[in-house]
């Protein structure tokens, strides 16, 4: 009877991608890191690299459109916050942009707009103060340039959000 030796006890690296991609799908250099983070050596996560590209599970192209159509509607992200995060996954810039040309600018700027309403706290009267003014609209900018807006986006969506409240439309 011949022995095995086995350098690793656990799953294997094959396994351990397939568990990933269970739970979302992942970029190349996303489940490369991942599975080099595990600590599997080298050639097994060669193998098992080509193995999913042979089985095309892994596609950065597919991945990058459903990144974009996700995350611009449930995290409220804007195109900025969106191309960041596809290049921290690895995503290659003609292929993020390209992902990105499917958000609708109108869908873009009324989910900016949807945020900028939740996010302003004061109400007509408080904001008949141009102190109180100036400080909502630095707060809403502030708060829509963190999630990756445009900057044209930004100003009107603020403008706009601000005004309709002082006139009491919300």
């Amino acid at each position: 009877m011949v022995e095995r030796e086995s350098t690793r006890s656990g799953p294997s690296a094959w396994d351990a991608a397939l568990r990933l991609l269970g739970a979302r799908a992942r970029s190349r250099q996303e489940m490369h890191d991942r599975l080099v983070a595990r600590e599997f050596p080298a050639d097994e996560i060669e193998r098992t690299m080509a193995r999913l590209d042979e089985w095309k599970l892994l596609d950065d192209t597919d991945f990058a459109h459903e990144w974009v159509r996700s995350r611009s509607t449930t995290s409220q992200r804007g195109r900025l916050a969106l191309k960041r995060e596809l290049r921290t996954k690895g995503i290659a810039d003609d292929v993020a942009a390209q992902a990105l040309d499917t958000i609708d600018p109108d869908a873009e700027r009324d989910t900016a707009h949807a945020l900028a309403e939740k996010k302003l706290t004061f109400d007509a009267q408080e904001l008949a103060d141009p102190a109180i003014r100036a400080k909502a609209y630095r707060r809403l900018t502030g708060a829509l340039g963190r999630r990756g807006y445009p900057p044209d986006v930004i100003t009107s969506v603020v403008k706009d959000v601000i005004a309709a409240r002082r006139d009491g439309v919300d």
